[in-house]
């Protein structure tokens, strides 16, 4: 055999081989690509409404008296209103959804009115400011808080009665104590400070009130005050 064939068939027998390896390359099957990563979600931590936390509120408050006429035994009832404004001090303490607190407020106000007696004798009010302590339910949705609240208020009343001649007698700064309820929204606006809006019924008795003046002489009536109040605030949370 000369060497120009056996060269020949060496190539011949390559090329055989590379071209069984091709076939059988082909019929396999196709490797699977990899399982696509699901990406991982991320989960915003759950607003946290425990804490101690100060602040302030302004708002308008609605009030109306009853008073008993002193001549005639009828009952007047006159309404007044104006601004307030003031702070309020708390504690929350946060289980899963609920909310439970307990919190102080103060409020100075301009709350006046007016009216008058069976004899034409102009009565004049004044509620100068309100305070409550009440305990807070709430429930949590993350950032909103929706809650009630209930427990005890005062109130400073100054009250003034001016006859028909014109001589004005005052009965005196009262402070009258009842009872509150009310209900609220608060919003966190971040990890320390919230935004607030509240509404508030404040409740009180009767009190008498006494006045005297030379024209009529000392005559007494019995006045009732209920109050209502609509307040915006902001919070601070330590």
């Amino acid at each position: 055999m000369s060497l120009r064939a056996f060269v020949g068939g060496i190539a011949m027998a390559a090329g055989t081989v590379a071209c069984v390896c091709s076939v059988k390359a082909a019929d396999l099957p196709l490797a699977r690509a990899p399982a696509a990563v699901q990406p991982v979600a991320y989960a915003p931590p759950v607003y946290n409404w425990s804490g101690f936390y100060v602040g302030g509120h302004i708002g308008s408050g609605f009030a109306d008296s009853s008073w008993s006429d002193p001549f005639g035994g009828a009952t007047n009832t006159f309404n007044k209103d104006g601004f307030l404004g003031g702070a309020q001090v708390g504690v929350n303490a946060q289980f899963n959804w609920l909310v439970l607190g307990l919190e102080g407020d103060f409020s100075y106000t301009g709350i006046k009115g007016s009216g008058t007696d069976s004899i034409g004798d102009a009565i004049n009010t004044n509620t100068q400011w309100t305070s409550t302590a009440t305990g807070r339910v709430g429930a949590a949705f993350d950032r909103l808080l929706v809650y009630g609240k209930a427990g005890l208020a005062v109130a400073r009343d100054q009250s003034s009665l001016t006859d028909t001649f014109g001589v004005t007698s005052n009965a005196g700064a009262l402070t009258r104590t009842g009872w509150t309820a009310g209900a609220g929204l608060e919003y966190g606006l971040n990890e320390h400070w919230s935004a607030r809006l509240e509404y508030d019924y404040l409740g009180f008795g009767n009190q008498a009130l006494n006045f005297t003046t030379p024209n009529i002489g000392a005559v007494t009536s019995n006045a009732s005050l209920n109050v209502q109040e609509v307040k915006a605030g902001i919070n601070y949370r330590f």
